[in-house]
C-alpha cells in the first residue's frame, strides 16, 4: 500500500497556480517535498517567478504548463504533460477560478460559459484526463470550492451556481472514482479579497460575521489540502470548510 504521510517525490498539478492563493499552495505541497506542476493562463512572468524561488531550494522539482481551461480540447494535453514530466502523477488541484458579479438581470451567455466552465465544466474534464494516472499511485483530487457555494452571495449568481455544482462533482467523483483515487474539496471563506473588491467597510462587516472575528490566511487553504493529500486516507467525497466560523452566521 503506498505511502501517503510521504510526499517526497511525489507530482501535484495546481491550476491557476500562478499567483495568490494557488501560488501559496505550490509553495506549501513544495515544502512537504511535492514536484509541482504550476498552470497558468496569462500570468507567466508570476509563473517564472514562482518557479525560480521553488527550484532554487530543490533543482527540477517545478514545471511550468500554460493553457487556456476554457478550451476543453486542450485539457488532456495538460494532463498528459504534467505526467510525463517525471512519469507519474498523485494529485491534481483544481484551484483556478473566475470571479466576478453577475447582476442576475443582466447576465449574457458568454459570462454564463465562462464562470461555470472555469469553475465546473473544467475541473471535470481535468478529472476526467487525470484519472488513470492517479490510479496507479493511488492518487487524489482536491477542488478549491467556496462557502458560497452553500450560501449563495448576492450578485454573484453565476458564481455561486458554479462553485455548488463543484461541491457535487466533488461528491460525484469521490463515488465514481473508489477505491483507487480520493477526491476532496476546501471552502474558503475570508482568506483573499477579490482583486475589485468594495472596500473596508465591506471587509469589516464580512470579518464581524465570522466567529474568529478576523480574516484568514491563505496558509489556512494550504494546510487543508496539503493534509487532504497527505493524511486523509480515509476521507473521500468531503468538504473541509475554512471560513473563520463565517457560516455559522445567520
Amino acid at each position: 500500500m503506498p505511502d501517503h504521510h510521504t510526499l517526497s517525490g511525489k507530482v501535484a498539478l495546481i491550476t491557476g497556480a500562478a499567483h495568490r492563493v494557488g501560488a501559496v499552495i505550490a509553495r506549501t505541497l513544495h515544502g512537504h517535498g511535492m514536484n509541482i506542476v504550476i498552470h497558468y493562463r496569462h500570468s507567466r512572468a508570476a509563473a517564472e517567478g514562482l518557479q525560480s524561488e521553488l527550484q532554487a531550494q530543490r533543482p527540477d522539482s517545478v514545471q511550468l504548463i500554460q493553457g487556456d481551461l476554457l478550451d476543453t480540447a486542450c485539457l488532456p494535453k495538460l494532463i498528459h504533460e504534467s505526467y510525463h514530466w517525471q512519469g507519474r502523477l498523485d494529485a491534481l488541484i483544481n484551484n483556478a477560478s473566475s470571479f466576478y458579479p453577475t447582476p442576475t438581470e443582466d447576465v449574457s451567455e458568454a459570462q454564463w460559459e465562462e464562470l461555470l466552465g472555469s469553475n465546473l465544466k473544467a475541473p471535470f474534464f481535468l478529472a476526467q484526463a487525470a484519472a488513470p494516472f492517479l490510479r496507479q499511485g493511488q492518487g487524489c483530487i482536491v477542488n478549491i470550492v467556496d462557502i458560497h457555494a452553500e450560501r449563495p452571495l448576492k450578485g454573484y449568481p453565476v458564481y455561486s451556481i458554479a462553485k455548488a455544482g463543484l461541491v457535487m462533482l466533488t461528491k460525484t467523483l469521490a463515488r465514481e472514482l473508489a477505491p483507487e483515487i480520493r477526491v476532496n474539496a476546501v471552502a474558503p471563506g475570508a482568506i483573499l479579497w477579490p482583486e475589485h473588491d468594495a472596500g473596508e467597510a465591506t471587509r469589516q462587516h464580512i470579518i464581524a460575521r465570522t466567529a474568529l472575528k478576523r480574516q484568514g490566511d491563505p496558509h489556512d487553504v494550504a494546510r487543508a489540502v496539503a493534509f487532504l493529500i497527505r493524511e486523509a486516507e480515509y476521507m473521500t467525497g468531503q468538504v473541509l470548510t475554512v471560513d473563520g466560523g463565517r457560516s455559522l452566521s445567520n
